[in-house]
């Protein structure tokens, strides 16, 4: 069981051949069922859930669960409280309900499987850095946009109105070790953090984190050039450490830092 970066969110990833008796959570439930399968009875109906599936409980909802076919099932869920959740939709008023306990989906699969590797990633971070905090609510209100525009009982407004967001991107590479909150991108904009997400991805080709990853690898690119050693160019780029600085090279660039600071001594 991981905590997330936002009070109130928490990710349990399960091997389990348990069967779980009714009960039920005051937190929103949704998630992934990765291997195996499950039945369950709930205030739905019984349900039952397959590989590749997306599985959902509203706040309330009183439900069992047993394996399906086989003495395992494997699932990775986020626990999400009802007001977290609302603010990460910008939505008040009505309570938000999911429809359907078990969704066939796999972009919101995909997206939710890229949430919680955010999670682990963060959770592993040393000193809980905030670029990684970024990431993890980046792909969180990706994540609980696309589930309740598409599955929700309620509206969600997605639309991003013109903006110009220059000074998001001067906050972002003035301060690559200190990354803001998207909830302090969304204020300094005056949108929603989901408009933040899908303007600036509009605007400058990635998310938010993204970018600012790839600003990072920009900045230890010239301190490595310079003559600044690997780990103090990790630290002072903004990176958690030398490893995640290598895993950026390989991915921008397709060479290590190591190989760029030998080619620079040349």
């Amino acid at each position: 069981m991981l905590a997330g970066p936002l009070r109130g969110v928490y990710s349990t990833h399960t091997l389990s051949g348990q069967h779980f008796g009714r009960h039920w959570h005051e937190a929103f439930s949704f998630g992934v069922l990765e291997e195996g399968a499950q039945r369950w009875r709930s205030d739905r109906g019984q349900v039952e859930a397959f590989a590749g599936q997306v599985i959902t409980a509203n706040p309330g909802e009183v439900h069992d669960g047993i394996p399906l076919g086989g003495p395992t099932r494997r699932w990775r869920i986020l626990s999400v409280d009802a007001d977290v959740l609302s603010s990460l939709v910008e939505r008040s008023g009505a309570p938000a309900e999911i429809r359907q306990p078990v969704i066939d989906d796999p972009a919101l699969f995909h997206a939710l499987l890229r949430l919680f590797r955010r999670i682990e990633d963060w959770s592993a971070c040393a000193g809980k850095r905030g670029a990684e905090a970024l990431a993890c609510e980046e792909a969180l209100v990706e994540a609980a946009v696309l589930l309740l525009a598409r599955h929700g009982t309620v509206r969600v407004r997605t639309d991003a109105p013109p903006h110009d967001l220059r000074r998001l991107r001067e906050r972002l590479a003035d301060a690559p070790d200190d990354a803001p909150s998207l909830a302090e991108m969304a204020a300094m904009a005056g949108l929603s953090k989901y408009q933040v997400l899908r303007r600036f991805e509009r605007a400058y080709g990635m998310p938010p984190h993204a970018w600012l990853v790839s600003r990072r690898a920009e900045y230890a690119l010239r301190l490595i050039r310079d003559g600044e050693t690997l780990v103090g160019a990790a630290a002072a780029s903004g990176f958690a450490d030398q490893s995640h600085m290598t895993r950026a090279f390989l991915r921008h660039y397709g060479f290590t830092p190591g190989a760029w600071r030998a080619a620079t001594l040349q």
